[in-house]
């Protein structure tokens, strides 16, 4: 007998059984994110699908429904999506299997498993015109407002700091740099949350891509500093330059960046930076606003990277000061 425990489930199952004239034999949690969209893995006689569950108030089903089919035009591999109820909050999508790249990685795999992902990432880049995608740009005031997460969800919800105006400026002086750093990339399609947990490991076509509803147009390195210095597991300099190096030939290649490796570096490094303060304000917000407190242990991780980045670049020592200084005594208080 399969059951629901809330109104939505009950919904869930009422648009399957009713509307979609499937039998249910199986109705389990497949995951939730970081936002608040859920997942389930449902059975119809053999087949095993995905139902995402998107509340109307709180999630946009179109933006998914716009991604999946330009990234699918785009010849990369994301779910066929079956059936749609943008009404109700609920996609019918293919089943992709429960095991994510993060799964696999170990030091035998990386090196293939990248490859993989950074394949596919420079055909989406290639193959998607961002003058006619009809995406969003990341512009100034976007890329602004992630980096306040860190400002308003950590340093002053999460470890309860009060700033002088002399270390609010060394923080101002940080943004701007960064974001200057980011619009002066080459721009391309970004994924925007492309890291181990979002690539499904498969037999075939790997990976498969998911969670890609806020894609963007913005800098080239964004999603390769997402995958290669991911906030959930963490690989040595040596082991990033052996797959950004070919990365950035391809993308050489393919005419998408005509800048030298070492402004390629900079950017990949500043970009990780700004990514990794946007993250670690989330995994704060996550905890405090969504009582989701599991994200807390991806902060240290997280913070590391900001940390041993920061310290490479001249313009950022004020704020690599700050870090060790200020925030990473208050951040071992707050976690």
């Amino acid at each position: 007998m399969i059951t629901a425990s809330d109104a939505r489930e009950k919904a869930i199952l009422h648009w399957l059984t009713n509307d979609l004239n499937l039998k249910i034999t199986q109705f389990t949690s497949a995951s939730s994110d970081a936002s608040f969209r859920r997942y389930f893995r449902v059975q119809h006689q053999q087949q095993h699908y995905i139902v995402m569950d998107a509340p109307p108030d709180k999630e946009d089903t179109a933006s998914f429904i716009k991604v999946a089919q330009l990234f699918a035009q785009a010849q990369v591999n994301v779910p066929d999506i079956i059936q749609q109820n943008p009404q109700q909050g609920f996609l019918l999508l293919e089943d992709f299997g429960s095991r994510c790249l993060l799964d696999q990685l170990n030091d035998t795999t990386v090196a293939a498993l990248y490859q993989d992902a950074l394949n596919s990432l420079i055909t989406l880049q290639k193959n998607i015109d961002i003058h006619n995608c009809e995406l969003p740009y990341y512009t100034a005031e976007l890329l602004n407002t992630e980096l306040q997460l860190f400002s308003d969800w950590f340093l002053q919800q999460q470890c309860q700091l009060t700033l002088t105006s002399a270390q609010q400026a060394i923080i101002d002086q940080c943004y701007t740099f960064l974001i200057d750093s980011a619009l002066q990339q080459a721009q391309v399609c970004v994924h925007r949350d492309y890291h181990s947990r979002n690539l499904m490991h498969l037999s075939a076509n790997n990976p498969g891509i998911i969670d890609f509803q806020d894609a963007v147009i913005g800098p080239v390195t964004y999603d390769a500093v997402s995958l290669l210095r991911d906030c959930y597991i963490s690989w040595s300099d040596e082991q990033i330059q052996n797959c950004l190096q070919p990365y950035y030939q391809q993308l050489k290649q393919t005419g998408l960046i005509d800048c030298d490796y070492f402004q390629f570096q900079r950017d990949f490094d500043l970009m990780g930076i700004h990514r990794h303060l946007k993250a670690v304000g989330i995994f704060s917000r996550l905890n405090i606003r969504d009582g989701k407190s599991v994200y807390l242990g991806d902060i240290p991780r997280t913070l590391d990277y900001v940390i041993n980045i920061s310290q490479r670049y001249p313009e950022l020592t004020e704020f690599y000061d700050f870090l060790v200084a200020t925030v990473l005594p208050a951040s071992k208080r707050a976690l």
